[in-house]
């Protein structure tokens, strides 16, 4: 079965990033278009759009482009159609869990962050309602 062919453009749309962000992450080795069309358009299948979807995600976290390559380099491994030896396979797991510790832990420092943001707007807004 064939996956559905999307060019960049819809890939955009559904990604939320621009086109020039989509040919940044080709440029730097972090997406290859799926093919290319008879007139040399980028095309894309979904899971090229699961995959920037993955890039997306991590860029509020502050991921750098290294550790976005690694981190894509690790699952593109632990899924690959030949899975890797045993003793591979638990090294990635184990790298694969450093990342989302450390996702956890940004989530939850922009969690106290929103916190503090949201009761400074409180504090502006009350502020605003004794001067009314």
């Amino acid at each position: 079965m064939t996956q559905r062919q999307m060019q960049i453009g819809e890939v955009a749309e559904r990604t939320g990033l621009s086109l020039r962000t989509i040919r940044h992450y080709e440029e730097v080795g972090l997406v290859t278009p799926s093919a290319r069309s008879k007139g040399g358009f980028r095309l894309y299948t979904e899971s090229d759009v699961e995959r920037l979807m993955v890039i997306r995600r991590m860029k509020p976290l502050d991921f750098s482009l290294e550790e976005t390559r690694d981190l894509l380099e690790i699952t593109d491994r632990l899924s690959a159609t030949e899975p890797p030896p045993a003793a591979d396979r638990e090294r990635l797991r184990e790298r694969l869990d450093a990342y989302r510790k450390v996702a956890d832990a940004r989530c939850e420092k922009l969690r106290a962050q929103l916190i503090a943001a949201e009761d400074f707007a409180a504090t502006l807004r009350r502020q605003l309602d004794r001067q009314g």
